[in-house]
């Protein structure tokens, strides 16, 4: 990588149009090669065949392609397949193609390492390092479309913002990165098959409501009591659960929009009657959604799956009050690639 060199695709298409003015070629160069970078998803300039020679070179003389390159693809024996993505600085994220009979869905990382504190999670164990480039977050789901299209026989159909990192601690480049995926003269991808999942930062929920985005939200809850949920999620202690509901009330007021809920139940930490009962209060003030996970052991720590009696008692009482609960098994398990299992180990 020549650091001195501008990444190409940090140029709007303006910017190109301009930069092609000012080397004296036609602006509409710049059309062409935006739909190369990003349509076409491009890796060198060599590629830009409706270009002359001498304008490849011009191109290679003052930019470069960061692009990404799944430097491992794993693969567990219920398809579901993990890339260990290295980035042009030699770092490393981890995403997830997740399929099933009806659908393709691509779990990416928004940071390297996590910004956040959460105990039960892997990643959380490694610093943030960095926050990922819109170009970077994007070329991870181009290669789960490649890989989606070569060994299932069909183009993803989701995208789950659910890998390493805490996306809204990464707001502006997500933002841009969905823009991108979401652009007719990006992937095309509808808004409403992206879901960008938070583990609840209250100011940047609000700013999304007013923003009037349009790919759905989900958080991490895993607790509706803020002294058990401070222990886990040892950041709740700053973002309250007042505080996140509040920015909550705000987006479904503006969006009108259905929040899901990602909740995993622990032995002994969030399993009984009176932790049922305040998710069920939580949710009452806005059509809600929750998932119940299988928790993915990261160690032989404290972090117990519950029993299927709790999954019960809660699949009943959140039915019992109108709110649609779907567990969730994992999957990708024997490859470490499921919820919270990202960790960099490859």
């Amino acid at each position: 990588m020549d650091t001195k060199k501008k990444d190409i695709r940090a140029l709007t298409k303006e910017q190109l149009r301009e930069f092609f003015v000012a080397n004296g070629e036609k602006p509409f160069r710049g059309n062409q090669v935006y739909e190369w970078l990003w349509q076409k998803s491009a890796h060198s300039f060599e590629v830009m065949t409706n270009l002359s020679m001498k304008t490849r070179e011009m191109l290679e003389t003052n930019f470069v392609i960061n692009h990404i390159k799944v430097d491992v693809m794993q693969k567990s024996s219920d398809g579901t397949i993990k890339n260990a993505v290295r980035l042009h600085d030699d770092l490393v994220v981890e995403s997830v193609l997740i399929p099933t009979k009806t659908r393709t869905t691509a779990c990416v990382s928004s940071q390297v390492g996590c910004s956040l504190d959460c105990r039960f999670c892997a990643t959380s164990r490694l610093k943030r390092m960095r926050n990922l480039n819109p170009d970077e977050i994007y070329d991870q789901v181009v290669a789960i479309d490649n890989e989606s299209r070569l060994y299932f026989g069909r183009p993803l159909s989701n995208i789950v913002f659910m890998g390493m990192g805490e996306p809204l601690m990464n707001y502006k480049n997500v933002l841009k990165a969905i823009d991108k995926i979401t652009a007719p003269e990006g992937l095309g991808m509808s808004p409403k098959r992206v879901i960008v999942s938070t583990s609840g930062v209250p100011k940047i929920i609000k700013k999304m409501a007013d923003e009037e985005v349009k790919f759905k939200l989900a958080v991490s809850l895993h607790s509706a009591i803020d002294e058990i949920r401070t222990s886990i999620m040892p950041f709740n202690a700053s973002f309250t659960l007042a505080d996140l509901r509040a920015s909550l009330q705000y987006w479904y007021a503006k969006t009108k929009s259905r929040i899901t809920y990602e909740y995993v139940v622990w032995k002994g930490i969030n399993d009984s009657p009176k932790d049922a009962a305040a998710l069920v209060e939580f949710c009452g003030f806005a059509p809600s959604k929750v998932n119940l996970i299988e928790y993915n052991p990261i160690d032989e720590g404290e972090f117990q799956q519950a029993s299927d009696k709790a999954i019960d008692m809660y699949v009943r009482m959140l039915e019992k009050n109108g709110i649609v609960v779907t567990v969730r098994r994992s999957r990708g398990k024997d490859i470490d690639a499921a919820c919270g299992q990202l960790a960099n180990k490859s």
